[in-house]
């Protein structure tokens, strides 16, 4: 399967990195099935950097390598998610033993029902009700140095503003 990874740089060696700020599944290297949201974060990386040209990274993965790795895997908004994504954003040094993660991605407008989360406007079951009616898009995250050799770089397509 192809995976797609925004950035405005090439990333032919896909490396594990400290995140500036609290992420859905923790440090790691993040990449998407679709294209458009590669797409969009490479335009939102840009902005932020004031750079003119991004990248939209392409990797071929064989998805059956998730079998030989410590994976977690949520097809769909579930409590467990909703409390993995809370630990991996509010608690200060939380680190989870996972090679790969896989789930929804936690995007501006799912973060507003989240806030409302946060705030006891809705409960964890009123989250979830809610978030089943986005159409959500996919992430993996490849949390180990192993877990990124099931990568392989094919190319980067060039975007600009």
């Amino acid at each position: 399967m192809k995976l797609f990874h925004g950035s405005i740089v090439k990333v032919s060696n896909p490396e594990i990195r400290e995140a500036t700020h609290t992420l859905d599944y923790g440090k790691g290297f993040y990449a998407t099935t679709s294209y458009e949201q590669a797409e969009d974060w490479v335009k939102r990386k840009m902005d932020e950097h004031k750079a003119v040209i991004g990248y939209v990274n392409v990797y071929e993965f064989n998805e059956s390598a998730l079998k030989g790795f410590n994976s977690l895997i949520f097809k769909e908004p579930t409590e467990e998610w909703v409390d993995f994504v809370m630990q991996n954003r509010t608690i200060i040094g939380f680190q989870h033993n996972f090679d790969i993660v896989y789930g929804p991605v936690a995007n501006d407008k799912v973060y507003a029902a989240f806030a409302l989360y946060e705030g006891g406007v809705l409960d964890k079951l009123d989250l979830i009700k809610e978030l089943k009616t986005y159409k959500l898009v996919d992430q993996y995250l490849f949390h180990t140095d192993m877990a990124l050799q099931s990568l392989t770089f094919v190319e980067a397509k060039e975007i600009t503003l």
